[in-house]
């Protein structure tokens, strides 16, 4: 006597696969963030570490409050090359069509480069987006140095080294952008002093830094920074959202709506 094959659950499959296309109509944003190729993620939800990513793929992320404003990229090693270093200079990028240094500032710098903070001078370049609010009588913005004064003396606005020039450039329109004073004190000061550091030491170093915008939008979404030194023990590649606590903005204009629920969450163990 034969036996009847039995019949495989084709009714429960196709229930699965339509509430699965269901998902990924509906929560389209959601499906993809949580499948994204090589990368991990916080307990926030915000990507921590990508890898094989590009300019693009960087300022199209979204932070949401709560989440870190630090990305490791390419699991945070340069993709700079020593043997590229030539000579002591500013490779500044011309200003884009809406006057945003949209394109990498590279630096390959060395230890006479490195100057004290006493050279400070009048900041007056107005950079795009440039819409200041204060907050208990602190600034929520930041005229941003793409490679700062303080590791670039002698480095005039041509980029060429001038040993009479005390301080770096502080005044390039090439070299600034609107930063928000979160972004550019607490987050982007703790990668230049690791720079600083590597120079004080006497290492050569490749410095590189691109503030990132969004399409047409004037104010930069967050800066891409890296760094490599001649013997490896400076090595970074991250990228920082330009986020100020408290503070809601449109990126298109750089105006600012005050939210105190918007929140920042620095990684554990940042400043060491």
């Amino acid at each position: 006597m034969s036996r009847r094959k039995k019949r495989k659950p084709v009714l429960s499959s196709v229930v699965v696969i339509i509430l699965f296309l269901v998902y990924v109509i509906t929560q389209p944003d959601q499906f993809l963030k949580n499948n994204v190729n090589n990368t991990t993620t916080t307990t926030t939800g915000q990507k921590s570490n990508l890898k094989d990513v590009t300019a693009e793929k960087l300022m199209n992320l979204n932070f949401h409050s709560g989440d870190t404003p630090v990305v490791m990229v390419n699991g945070n090693k340069s993709t700079l090359q020593m043997k590229d270093w030539r000579k002591n200079t500013v490779i500044y990028s011309t200003l884009d069509n809406l006057n945003r240094t949209s394109s990498p500032n590279t630096a390959y710098l060395e230890q006479r480069n490195v100057v004290d903070d006493g050279q400070r001078v009048r900041q007056y370049v107005q950079p795009t987006a440039w819409h200041q609010k204060m907050e208990n009588g602190e600034a929520i913005l930041n005229r941003g140095h793409l490679i700062a004064y303080s590791i670039s003396g002698g480095i005039d606005q041509n980029g060429d080294y001038d040993q009479s020039q005390q301080s770096g450039d502080q005044n390039n329109p090439k070299n600034l952008f609107t930063q928000t004073a979160f972004s550019n004190q607490r987050l982007q000061t703790i990668y230049e002093e690791k720079v600083r550091d590597a120079l004080k030491r006497g290492h050569k170093v490749i410095y590189q830094v691109q503030p990132l915008f969004r399409n047409q939008e004037l104010m930069a979404r967050g800066v891409h920074m890296q760094a490599l030194s001649d013997d490896g023990s400076l090595n970074f590649n991250v990228y920082l959202f330009n986020v100020q606590p408290k503070y809601v903005f449109n990126y298109q204009t750089g105006r600012s709506t005050r939210n105190a629920a918007f929140q920042v969450t620095l990684p554990a163990n940042f400043s060491s």
